[in-house]
């Protein structure tokens, strides 16, 4: 250190002890805020995924990837860490002490993981750094081509008389579309049972051949089929139609009042980031992804964007964590 900053530093240690500062407090005060984000990045950033290439979450990091490269000014790397569905990767990004990494994280991982499964080695609500929500879509009910009733109130009439003798398929246990559809139970008095598939294309299979007469998709991978005569869309599950699937209308516009639930991908780093990294990252990927160019792959591959800053994340967490984790301690739900 030169005599002069020596100097400084030893000045602002003193000015803040006569302030009633420790010496810790003090010596940490006389760095300024702005110089871990000034001197950063100073390598490639990773971006853990927990999902295969190909996947929604790895579609949405390596969409953002390239101009995040090119504004930091350091390659941008993802890398998939497939596993426990995606709490492998969660479990990473919490514990990285590199200042360079970061994950793209579906809401799961985000909010109930501890909840479903105490044994995750991770705290959503304390492990990670919340940096920008990115992209959101409702999930779209959807039913067997042959589903009875022309409304959707008609439906739920029929499905509340079949009682336990209808079944719902989801992606497996925990997931948002099973948490969902219990609480969509609740609000209207149905009582079908679930049956959990590896994957949503599995589900799309045993609706088409009505092996199942109801489960929440994601609209991207329902409007095809939908479309085609081969199923039937019930609505979405967001507070008004989507722009994703506008012909269809809400369960909210339906008659079913306070039913809302989306699914999300957001960006966060681990809860250790230094805030200046944080602010950085967030003020660029929000700004990233209202771009027209990503804006316009997002909606392709069936999101909303949304590109909030950290706290509009972090509002978010606590919103969907109090609304799922109810549903969860109501219903038992606790993934296998």
């Amino acid at each position: 250190m030169s005599r002069p900053a020596l100097r400084r530093t030893v000045l602002a240690i003193a000015l803040a002890a006569v302030a009633g500062a420790t010496l810790a407090q003090a010596q940490k005060a006389v760095k300024s805020p702005a110089a871990p984000a000034a001197a950063w990045p100073t390598k490639p950033l990773k971006i853990i995924v927990g999902f295969p290439g190909g996947s929604t979450p790895d579609l949405v990091a390596r969409t953002i990837a390239e101009p995040l490269s090119r504004a930091l000014g350091q390659p941008v790397i993802v890398d998939n860490k497939v596993g426990a569905g995606g709490n492998i990767a969660g479990d990473l990004i919490a514990r990285a002490t590199d200042d360079h990494t970061i994950g793209v994280m579906i809401n799961g991982n985000m909010t109930i993981a501890k909840l479903l499964n105490p044994a995750t080695p991770f705290d959503p609500l304390k492990a990670f750094a919340p940096i920008s929500l990115i992209a959101t879509a409702p999930l779209l009910l959807t039913a067997p081509a042959n589903a009875p009733g022309n409304t959707a109130q008609e439906f739920f009439l029929a499905a509340r008389n079949a009682g336990d003798k209808w079944s719902y398929g989801t992606p497996g246990v925990g997931t948002v579309g099973h948490i969902g559809m219990e609480l969509l139970k609740t609000k209207t008095n149905i009582a079908p049972v679930h049956v959990p598939y590896p994957g949503n294309p599995q589900v799309i299979t045993a609706l088409i051949g009505n092996q199942i007469q109801l489960s929440l998709l994601p609209p991207a991978l329902a409007a095809a089929q939908i479309r085609a005569g081969k199923l039937k869309a019930i609505g979405v599950t967001s507070a008004s139609r989507s722009p994703l699937v506008p012909e269809y209308p809400s369960l909210q516009e339906a008659g079913i009042p306070g039913f809302q639930l989306e699914i999300w991908t957001a960006a966060a780093g681990p809860a250790s980031m230094p805030k200046p990294i944080v602010n950085r990252l967030s003020a660029l990927i929000s700004e990233i992804v209202r771009t027209p160019e990503v804006r316009a792959k997002l909606f392709q591959q069936g999101w909303q964007t949304a590109g909030t800053n950290a706290e509009g994340l972090a509002n978010r967490i606590k919103a969907d964590t109090n609304l799922l984790g109810g549903v969860i301690a109501m219903r038992g739900i606790k993934a296998e």
